[in-house]
């Protein structure tokens, strides 16, 4: 009966450990795409205007390098996040947290590779050689292309982030010991992210729409995923 009751409390340390390290991991993750989207991409990027986007970054290089130092602590985040959130709901449905870690991780994967038009921007404007071969208005067209592609294949990685919240909801619904208002309120950003994120692949003209689609979904989208994190980061049984 010890042996029991030993193996039960080390089960459930082990996952409150795994809710400290999600909550954590969502709350940074948080901050950060708070710190490289919301500041960053938002302070160096015109949309459309490939002149002014580059000047800025060749202007702000050590702000646009903070940047991508930020977008590596998002992935690395999500690695936690992802193993953390299968630790808390394997008692919920194991084949079913499995699969949502697995999506996240899949999504991560997209984001670093999309990661890598960062580091072709840094090797345009950090070699002398690339400015001397190219002329300044080629040059400044290969850095929009870049940030283009970086939106392009993120947003591709969204869809696969919306599966996973979709799942990620439906676990915390089901459980015992999360609020249902939490679940409900992810799987209505996952469906924010779907919708928003499908229709941009598909959808020809979708950006007449977007803005209006983001402002519906926008509060879900942004406090579904961190609400859950702050509550499995402080509740103390799991």
């Amino acid at each position: 009966m010890n042996t029991i009751k030993m193996t039960n409390q080390t089960i459930e340390i082990s996952r409150r450990t795994a809710a400290i390290i999600a909550g954590l991991s969502i709350l940074i993750l948080t901050l950060a795409a708070g710190f490289a989207y919301g500041y960053v991409f938002n302070q160096l990027v015109v949309p459309g205007n490939a002149t002014e986007t580059a000047n800025n970054i060749k202007a702000s290089e050590t702000l646009f390098r903070a940047g991508i130092f930020a977008w590596l602590i998002i992935l690395v985040c999500d690695v936690f996040a992802a193993w953390g959130f299968y630790i808390v709901f394997q008692k919920v449905n194991n084949g079913l947290s499995l699969l949502t870690a697995w999506m996240r991780l899949t999504y991560a994967a997209i984001l670093g590779i999309a990661m890598l038009n960062f580091i072709f921007i840094l090797i345009l404007i950090s070699s002398e050689t690339y400015l001397t071969v190219f002329e300044i208005n080629t040059l400044n067209s290969q850095i929009l292309l870049s940030i283009n592609a970086f939106e392009e294949m993120w947003s591709i990685g969204l869809i696969v982030f919306g599966s996973h919240l979709l799942t990620l909801g439906y676990l915390a619904f089901k459980s015992n010991f999360i609020p249902k208002v939490l679940g409900i309120l992810v799987i209505i950003g996952a469906v924010g992210y779907l919708i928003i994120h499908i229709g941009s692949l598909i959808v020809p003209h979708f950006e007449t729409y977007k803005s209006t689609i983001e402002m519906i979904f926008m509060f879900p989208m942004i406090v579904g995923e961190l609400s859950l994190g702050l509550w499995v980061l402080f509740k103390k049984t799991i």
